[in-house]
C-alpha cells in the first residue's frame, strides 16, 4: 500500500472513531456526575504553555531575579531588607521573615534554593530557612547533605531530628528520603498544596501537601496534622481561605530564585462531577443546562428521523423533562412507522440505523435512564429478532 493510501485509511479510521464516540457512548450522567463517561460535550481544559525551564504561562511569577517588589517584611509590611545578589534573593540575619504581597490558597509552587557554600554550625543551625504556605504550613529548608543515611549511628556527620530535615513538613513528617545536594548547590522544590477544609468549626478534610525535592518525591499527599510550630504540637484551626507565601529568616544567608506559583482549585470546589463535594442539585442544574444546549441543536424536524431520534436520546440522558420525552416519543413513533413500511431487503439496508438505536437504548436502560420496557427498545429488539439482524454472517 502506498504512503498516500495509508494516510487516507488512517484518516478514515480517525473519522469513524470520532463519529462512534459521539452521542450516547459511555455511562450516562447521574446524581454525582454531570457528564457521561467519554462525554464529547464536556468542556476541554484551558491551554497552558510550559516551556522547559520557564514558568507555565498561567503562573504568577513571584521572583525572577530582577526585583523584590512582590515581597514585604512580615514584621511591618515594609519593603524587605533581604538582598538581591546575582539574580538571587538572599536572606539577611535579623531582617525577619518575608511574605508575598499577594495571597493564595491551594497551589502548585516551584522555587529553587541554595544553602550557604561556607558551612557553619550543625543541625538546625546549618543553612536554615523555610517555606510557609499560606503563612501556616512549613516545608523545611536546611543543609541536610551530611545528615543521616542507612545507619544513623555511623557516618552521620551532621546529626539532626528527622522531622526538621530538609524536605520535612516541619515538626510533623520527615521526608521519605534525603536527596539534598551539597552546600552552595542549587536545589529545587516542587510543591502541590491543598489547604484544610472546614464546615464552621468542624474539620471536613485536613488538606494535604506533596513535595518533590530535586525531582524526588519526599512528601506523598501528606495530610496535615497541624500548623507551623516548634517543640509543641499546634492543632489545625480555621483561618482565611487565602494567605501569603512566606520565607523564613533563621539567621543563615540562604538564597532563593525562580519562584513561581499556580493557583489550583480545591478538590471541594468541584460540585458537579464526582469527588467529595459533588452536590446533586448542582449536578442536575448543569445537566439541565447541557440538555438545553443539545436540544437547541437537535433539529427534531430533520427528515432523517433516526438521526433526530439519536440526538434526542442524548438529550434525555441529561434531563428527562416532559418536553424532551414528548419529542422522543413522537420520533419513536415516526421511526417505527418508517421501519414498518420497509420490506426485508430494505430492513437489511437499514441495519446500521436499527442496531445504532438498540445500542443507545442499551446505554439508557443500563444506566436506568429509561425502564427495560421502554417502547423503542422493545420494538427495536423485535425488529432485530424478526429479521435476524443480530446474526453474524
Amino acid at each position: 500500500m502506498k504512503q498516500a493510501e495509508k494516510m487516507m485509511v488512517a484518516l478514515a479510521v480517525g473519522l469513524t472513531t470520532t463519529v462512534a464516540m459521539a452521542g450516547l457512548y459511555g455511562d450516562t450522567p447521574d446524581a454525582k456526575h454531570a457528564w457521561a463517561v467519554h462525554d464529547m460535550n464536556r468542556p476541554h481544559p484551558a491551554k497552558v504553555t510550559a516551556d522547559p525551564g520557564k514558568p507555565p504561562s498561567d503562573a504568577v511569577v513571584l521572583f525572577d531575579g530582577t526585583s523584590l517588589d512582590n515581597w514585604v517584611s512580615t514584621k511591618d509590611n515594609e519593603p524587605t531588607k533581604w538582598k538581591l545578589v546575582n539574580g538571587a534573593l538572599e536572606s539577611v540575619k535579623g531582617a525577619g521573615y518575608i511574605r508575598t504581597k499577594q495571597e493564595f490558597g491551594d497551589c502548585q509552587l516551584h522555587l529553587e534554593f541554595a544553602t550557604p557554600t561556607h558551612v557553619e554550625g550543625n543541625g538546625q543551625g546549618r543553612g536554615n530557612s523555610g517555606v510557609f504556605l499560606m503563612g501556616n504550613y512549613e516545608i523545611q529548608v536546611l543543609d541536610s547533605y551530611e545528615t543521616g543515611g542507612e545507619d544513623n549511628d555511623k557516618g552521620n556527620k551532621n546529626p539532626n531530628y528527622s522531622d526538621g530535615q530538609c524536605g520535612a513538613v516541619y515538626a510533623e513528617n520527615p521526608p521519605q528520603v534525603n536527596p539534598t545536594r551539597g552546600p552552595g548547590e542549587w536545589q529545587t522544590y516542587d510543591i502541590v498544596f491543598h489547604q484544610p477544609i472546614w464546615d464552621g468549626n468542624n474539620l471536613k478534610w485536613p488538606g494535604s501537601v506533596t513535595v518533590f525535592l530535586n525531582g524526588v518525591l519526599v512528601q506523598d499527599h501528606w495530610e496535615m496534622e497541624g500548623m507551623a510550630t516548634h517543640c509543641h504540637r499546634r492543632p489545625l484551626a480555621p483561618h482565611a481561605v487565602k494567605g501569603p507565601l512566606e520565607l523564613q529568616d533563621h539567621g543563615n544567608p540562604v538564597h532563593f530564585r525562580n519562584i513561581w506559583l499556580r493557583e489550583i482549585p480545591s478538590r471541594y470546589a468541584n460540585t458537579t462531577h464526582g469527588g467529595p463535594a459533588a452536590n446533586e442539585a448542582n449536578v442536575m442544574a448543569l445537566r439541565q443546562k447541557t440538555a438545553a444546549k443539545l436540544f437547541a441543536l437537535a433539529n427534531p424536524g430533520d427528515a432523517n428521523k433516526v438521526a433526530a431520534l439519536q440526538r434526542m436520546l442524548e438529550v434525555v440522558s441529561y434531563d428527562k423533562a416532559d418536553q424532551y420525552m414528548r419529542v422522543v416519543n413522537e420520533l419513536t413513533d415516526a421511526c417505527l412507522k418508517e421501519f414498518a413500511g420497509l420490506n426485508a431487503q430494505k430492513i437489511q439496508d437499514r441495519k446500521g440505523d436499527i442496531l445504532g438505536l438498540k445500542k443507545s437504548c442499551d446505554v439508557l436502560t443500563r444506566n436506568k435512564v429509561v425502564p427495560d420496557d421502554f417502547k423503542l427498545k422493545v420494538e427495536i429488539q423485535r425488529i432485530i429478532a424478526a429479521n435476524g439482524l443480530d446474526k453474524k454472517k
